[in-house]
């Protein structure tokens, strides 16, 4: 088990990491995939297809989001405001009255949930020093689930949400956010990013709480739905959408952090 996580892990890494580095196209190109691809696995948690017409226009607002990032990002709230408007008109025509309602807000909440705030990778990674303020959230975020991993198969013994994520421990939420803190500070040290230690570590302790957070926002969906992971895609992790959970809440963060202590 262990073996495929690890093995699973390094051959995302590597071409993420490339990405990151050279940024632009490539960048948004390869986020664009992997928003596609966790907006199937959201959607078919509900058990729609990937031709069902919501699941078809989840993917068209998903896509509509990162391509409003690279190209004009003035029109995010265009693209939202549309996505609310357009996707009631559309169940006028695509839905029975009696589910109207949760088709709805489980459509909107894929595009903002995945299209929207994914998406917020590409402002990050423009500014000045983006490149290492998205390598630094990141592997940070990164570095979180693996300390929470280890640590709570290593020494977990109180469960932190059994009604949610029973194999979740507080020792291992502990250990997750503690490593999110020495993980930030050492990353901080390697890359040339203008910004003090104590900063740094806030950002960490943030990313800490943030990306665990996000791991139990997307179990209390699946449970919710039913499903234990969100696809089969990625030996050892489940679905992609298992892997970005935590991403998906740190990117938040982690641009509302820089954009307050400047890039």
């Amino acid at each position: 088990m262990i073996k495929y996580r690890l093995l699973t892990a390094l051959v995302v890494l590597i071409p993420v990491i490339a990405v990151i580095w050279f940024g632009g196209p490539a960048f948004a190109a390869v986020l664009a995939i992997f928003a596609v691809v966790g907006a199937l696995e959201f959607f078919g948690m509900k058990g729609l297809s990937a031709r069902h017409p919501l699941t078809i226009f989840g993917l068209v607002w998903v896509l509509l989001f990162i391509a409003s990032a690279h190209f004009a990002p003035s029109y995010s709230l265009v693209v939202l405001s549309s996505a609310v408007v357009l996707s009631l008109v559309w169940l006028l025509f695509a839905s029975t009255v009696e589910h109207a309602a949760v088709n709805w807000a489980w459509t909107l909440a894929g595009i903002i949930y995945i299209g929207w705030m994914l998406s917020l990778l590409i402002p990050l990674r423009g500014l000045d020093a983006g490149r290492d303020w998205v390598f630094l959230a990141l592997l940070t975020t990164f570095a979180v689930d693996t300390s929470a991993f280890f640590v709570g198969r290593a020494v977990g013994r109180h469960p932190l949400w059994p009604r949610i994520s029973p194999g979740k421990t507080w020792e291992g939420a502990v250990g997750g956010f503690l490593g999110g803190i020495g993980a930030s500070l050492a990353l901080a040290a390697m890359l040339p990013l203008i910004a003090v230690s104590w900063q740094v570590a806030v950002l960490g302790a943030l990313i800490g709480v943030f990306a665990q957070v996000g791991d139990l926002a997307e179990s209390m969906l699946k449970r919710s739905a039913g499903v234990k992971d969100a696809s089969r895609l990625m030996p050892g992790h489940g679905g992609l959408l298992d892997r970005l959970d935590s991403v998906i809440f740190t990117v938040v963060v982690a641009y509302a952090f820089v954009l307050v202590v400047g890039p």
